[in-house]
């Protein structure tokens, strides 16, 4: 591949570690290069960029080109369209705001969208929405990519209008819904009184001092409205076959009213919030704590899979991984945690269907776990 790999850690230089530190980054590095490099073709443009979290130290790579026109590196700076990666935000929010009795799980959506009064919506709850169990699957769940927008008014009566078409009831069941998603968004905005990106920033990404992290709106254009230092360091996004889609900072939505496009962020910021998340980066509690409530599997899918709040519990003949896929036409990202060993992965790619959580969930974090 044409492109760059870059090794560091976040703590100490190499040469300033003990022995049986860098005796481990080397075998972390084993396992990580050949992984990143099936998940670009050869000659293709894009590329990778990986942290792993493992003892208490951060490790990144990074190989290929942000952007092939300019010859542009990956970095661990580079910002990359995180897409449903997003998800693992939202639900912070709300597992926050269980824990200081500002909602609850239980509390029907239309407490705080009011315009919502259809037989089926009505009785769906704001935990329902976290853990994908509402049974809401509308059309803006799936592919094809958006060809089509939705406003505010437009997705209100789509979803007083939704009714199962087979059989599916509040809470029985997980379906994959990117609309339950957009619709806690709104949620979270009535019940604070604020924007999502605003209640992210305030609860979230200061705290944990997240400064390459942003929910940005989206311009006329289908690109990110951020600053021209932000902009610099956003990835060109390419198909899976390696053709460009969109300029740097493509946002892609379903729908046209604010706070529904797509978070950008870093390998390296993403590292500091899985960090956080094994409870193996200083935060303040009541946000630990949240971390902590996401990751409880509210559902059980099957023997090998459950659902929690956006997060996903794979029991898979090996160590438990809770993880969150992400993925457009121009960008794949993957968060995942082995909780027990305080192991966890970001991939964040600039090419669509890539699917970084198949290496992750069947080798990468298996074979870290063995370490």
């Amino acid at each position: 591949m044409t492109g760059v790999m870059s090794v560091a850690t976040s703590i100490f230089a190499a040469a300033a570690r003990p022995a049986a530190d860098t005796d481990m980054d080397a075998k972390v590095e084993q396992i990580i290069v050949p992984a990143m490099a099936a998940l670009v073709p050869a000659d293709g443009p894009g590329g990778v960029s990986v942290a792993v979290r493992i003892r208490g130290h951060t490790l990144y790579f990074n190989q290929g080109l942000a952007d092939q026109g300019s010859k542009r590196p990956i970095t661990s700076d580079s910002l990359f369209n995180i897409a449903s990666v997003r998800k693992l935000f939202e639900a912070t929010l709300v597992a926050e705001g269980v824990l200081r009795g500002e909602l609850t799980m239980q509390d029907p959506v239309n407490k705080y969208v009011r315009e919502l009064n259809g037989a089926y919506i009505s009785r769906v709850t704001i935990g329902e929405l976290a853990t994908h169990t509402s049974g809401l699957l509308l059309p803006t769940d799936h592919p094809p990519w958006p060809n089509a927008s939705y406003s505010l008014g437009e997705f209100l009566d789509m979803l007083n209008a939704w009714a199962p078409e087979h059989g599916e009831e509040p809470g029985k069941q997980r379906i994959y819904t990117h609309a339950g998603y957009v619709l806690l968004q709104l949620a979270l905005e009535r019940r604070y009184g604020m924007p999502i990106g605003t209640l992210i920033g305030s609860r979230i990404l200061k705290p944990l001092a997240l400064d390459s992290t942003l929910v940005p709106e989206r311009g006329p254009d289908n690109r990110a409205v951020m600053s021209a230092q932000f902009m610099a360091r956003a990835v060109q996004g390419y198909s899976g076959e390696g053709k460009p889609i969109g300029p740097p900072g493509n946002q892609q939505s379903y729908y046209d009213f604010p706070g529904t496009g797509q978070m950008f962020s870093s390998a390296r910021d993403l590292a500091v919030f899985a960090a956080a998340c094994l409870d193996d980066e200083e935060a303040d509690a009541p946000l630990q704590q949240a971390l902590q409530l996401t990751q409880r599997e509210a559902f059980r899918v099957n023997a090998q899979y459950g659902q929690a709040m956006a997060w996903e519990v794979n029991d898979m003949n090996g160590p438990t991984i809770v993880d969150k896929p992400g993925g457009l036409n121009n960008a794949s990202a993957y968060m995942g945690l082995v909780p027990q060993q305080k192991i966890a992965i970001v991939i964040l790619s600039n090419r669509g269907d890539v699917h970084p959580y198949d290496a992750a969930r069947a080798t990468i974090l298996p074979e870290l776990a063995k370490l």
